[in-house]
């Protein structure tokens, strides 16, 4: 009877990620057609206590192939307790306070932003970032073929090669994985702020973040959702590899293991109900993947059910991170000892984020 429930679990969990894989497949790559470009760009940046990668995020802007004439740049200050002072810039740039109205501190900073930003298009990104040369270009190339309000963009590590870094990037490509190959098959539910496009228009139009305010986290997932649900045809994903930021990994277990309780936290107030339904299924497959080993350990279930079982999830979650790590043009290291990993790490952040407190930038939500 185990060995029945966890494989018919087990063959949910292939249909799910196979369904992605599917998906990713499904989005075709974009280059850059070197159209002349014909957006003008407000960047905004929520920070707090940036001041050591905020540099080098500017300076990245510094380095964009775009008239910087049509990039302005509006970074808002949250509450930081260090200094932070802006050198000479090619680009306009300016530092605002943030207002607080909400229990989301990013959220507040995005909506404070808009009361100032003088462009249709914003695009969201982080203080610990850097982006590519042709980040712009790749956005404004895609919004001119294409009948937008949205765009979604990549985003992945500069990784060292500790396990704590890579198993990160392991992580992160999973749901990058997972997120590019929803748009695929018509049911995107995820995106990164680090990297999302958006006009004022559509956010006036979906009165902001109106409904989930309340959640410390989401400022992008819960957006996309509401875009998603009213004008679907205008949400979609740029696969370039042009369009791809680049962030910074944690350097502590205690950082990560809070910051993906803040990721995980929204995913019970999620829109979409595709997006709840994955997430039980990825959540239930490596619960069973920790149950599975508790059998065999009290002697019900065979060693060779507990193999073929890990060995079937380990292959199609491999199939997933592999395509993904080769799109984000990185190397999928500690591959085996990170899904091993996995299941006990996801699972106390499941249960963890239902009952327990995370900390975040110094604050406790």
């Amino acid at each position: 009877m185990i060995t029945i429930v966890l494989f018919l679990t087990i063959s949910t969990y292939i249909i799910a990620i196979g369904l992605m894989v599917y998906g990713f497949n499904k989005i075709k790559k974009i280059e850059s057609k070197d159209l002349k470009p014909t957006t003008k760009f407000t960047i905004i940046v929520p920070f707090r206590n940036e001041a050591k990668n905020l540099p080098a995020l500017l300076n990245s802007f510094s380095n964009l192939n775009y008239p910087m004439d049509w990039v302005n740049v509006i970074l808002v200050d949250d509450d930081s307790e260090e200094m932070f002072s802006i050198q000479c810039s090619a680009f306009s740039v300016r530092v605002i306070k943030n207002i607080r109205v909400s229990n989301s501190p990013k959220k507040d900073a995005i909506v404070t932003a808009m009361n100032v930003v003088n462009t249709d298009w914003i695009i969201t990104t982080d203080a610990d970032c850097v982006v590519n040369p042709k980040w712009l270009l790749a956005f404004d190339n895609y919004i001119q073929t294409h009948d937008v309000s949205m765009i979604a963009g990549a985003v992945t590590y500069d990784c060292g090669n500790s396990f704590l870094h890579q198993f990160q990037q392991l992580d992160l490509a999973s749901l990058q994985g997972a997120t590019i190959g929803s748009f695929g098959i018509g049911r995107g539910f995820m995106c990164n702020g680090a990297n999302l496009a958006y006009t004022k228009t559509l956010f006036q139009e979906l009165n902001g973040f109106d409904g989930n305010d309340k959640i410390a986290s989401g400022d992008d997932v819960f957006l996309l959702q509401k875009a998603v649900a009213l004008f679907p045809g205008k949400v979609r994903y740029l696969k370039s590899k042009n369009s791809i930021v680049t962030t910074k990994p944690l350097n502590d277990w205690k950082s990560l293991f809070y910051q993906r309780v803040r990721w995980a936290s929204k995913t019970t107030s999620y829109q979409s109900s595709f997006g709840k339904f994955l997430g039980i299924v990825v959540f239930i497959g490596n619960l069973c993947a920790l149950l599975a080993v508790g059998f065999w350990i009290f002697g019900l279930l065979p060693v060779e059910n507990l193999i073929v079982f890990l060995l079937l999830k380990f292959l199609v979650d491999a199939i997933l991170i592999t395509k993904t790590n080769t799109f984000l043009r990185q190397k999928s290291r500690y591959l085996i000892l990170g899904s091993l990993f996995y299941p006990f790490f996801s699972v106390c952040v499941a249960f963890y984020s239902l009952f327990g407190k995370y900390e975040w930038k110094g604050r406790r939500f």
